[in-house]
């Protein structure tokens, strides 16, 4: 499974600079003017996920391969998107086709850089950017409502349970709030699901933040308003220094250590952003380990053990017999899979074990 995360924001907020931190190359341009990224720009970046390294050692791997994400850098927005402005029909297009969004905002005063208000004020960006999308899904659901209706006047039941949630969701899109904030039941938000609107995808906030704010992101004024705003609409913030990110990417693990402790600072924002955007999609991991490979497999939370062996082959779905599985902390506990098994800390599962994170699993099957 591959799952994609849009990078998007107003132009020179740090987009293409965070591109290129995240997917550890030069491929997106970062300049100076509204417009350098035109096309998306696209990358695979490996999750952070330090068991892998301890599995290789266990079974002495040839190879390591981790769960991914895609991240695509989306053409910087301007006010008017929604009525096709600058580059907006493209961007809505980019970015209805991601799972989720990761809106990089300004937090820090430069005056090297101009921004495109002409002065910094992270909500303010916020809000732009909110304003387009919820306007682009407006329009959506105001097709969607004039069809349901006519369906409506015929009896159609599911239609007319649409038409009660368009008119909860119209005040919404209209005051410029997206419809994640919306009070929906768990029924309502399945069904809203299916429109693919843009304000539904779950949302991250890259606070981008200069170097020295970097240690204590939550006493800037720039940031304390994200939090704020953040809070309000069922988002996450990860506080990230852009800059400070790319540049790390030209040094090596020890010298990128020394250099983040330096700063007072544990680990990479980068390593932040890519966990906190794929547990903000759902996904969760469950590993394979053996001589050939140690490889994490991402599938979303809730997966039963026959779908989550499809991620390896259908074959293996198909004719799934029963998964063995160790836990993670009780196989590196024991030393091996042998091992653990005399200890009675492997299990046999059949078909309707919901996999868990972390599980390290051997699937049977019969073909």
């Amino acid at each position: 499974m591959m799952l994609k995360a849009g990078i998007v924001g107003l132009p020179n907020v740090g987009k293409s600079t965070l591109f290129n931190a995240l997917t550890a190359q030069e491929a997106a341009l970062a300049a100076n003017y509204p417009f350098a990224t035109i096309e998306p720009n696209v990358g695979v970046v490996a999750v952070p996920d330090e068991r892998l390294a301890v599995l290789q050692k266990l079974h002495k791997a040839q190879k390591v391969v981790p769960a991914t994400v895609e991240f695509v850098d989306i053409a910087g927005l301007v006010r008017g998107a929604s009525k096709g402005e600058g580059l907006g029909n493209q961007f809505l297009a980019n970015i209805r086709e991601t799972h989720a969004v990761i809106q990089v905002v300004r937090c820090f005063e430069d005056e090297n850089i101009v921004h495109v208000e002409g002065s910094v004020d992270p909500v303010r960006d916020i809000e732009t950017i909110q304003i387009e999308l919820a306007l682009a899904d407006l329009a959506s659901i105001e097709k969607r409502r004039d069809k349901a209706g006519r369906s409506a006047k015929s009896g159609d039941k599911e239609a007319t349970r649409e038409l009660d949630i368009i008119e909860k969701l119209l005040p919404v899109l209209e005051e410029g709030r997206p419809v994640r904030s919306a009070s929906l039941s768990d029924e309502d938000r399945e069904i809203v699901n299916k429109w693919f609107l843009l304000t539904t995808k779950p949302t991250i906030y890259a606070a981008n933040v200069d170097e020295t704010t970097l240690a204590d992101p939550a006493s800037d004024p720039h940031v304390q308003k994200v939090m704020q705003h953040a809070a309000k609409e069922n988002a996450d913030i990860v506080p990230i220094c852009a800059k400070l990110e790319a540049e790390l990417v030209a040094l090596d693990e020890t010298e990128r250590s020394e250099y983040l402790k330096d700063l007072g600072l544990e680990s990479s924002g980068v390593d932040k952003m890519i966990k906190a955007a794929y547990h903000m999609l759902g996904l969760m991991s469950f590993l394979t380990a053996g001589e050939k490979e140690v490889r994490a497999w991402t599938i979303p939370i809730g997966t039963k053990a026959p779908q989550a062996a499809g991620e390896i082959h259908t074959d293996i779905e198909r004719g799934f017999i029963r998964a063995e599985i160790v836990s993670y902390e009780d196989l590196v506990a024991s030393g091996s899979r042998k091992a653990a098994a005399e200890k009675g800390l492997a299990r046999l599962e059949g078909k309707e074990y919901i996999m868990q994170e972390g599980d390290v699993v051997d699937f049977r099957f019969n073909v």
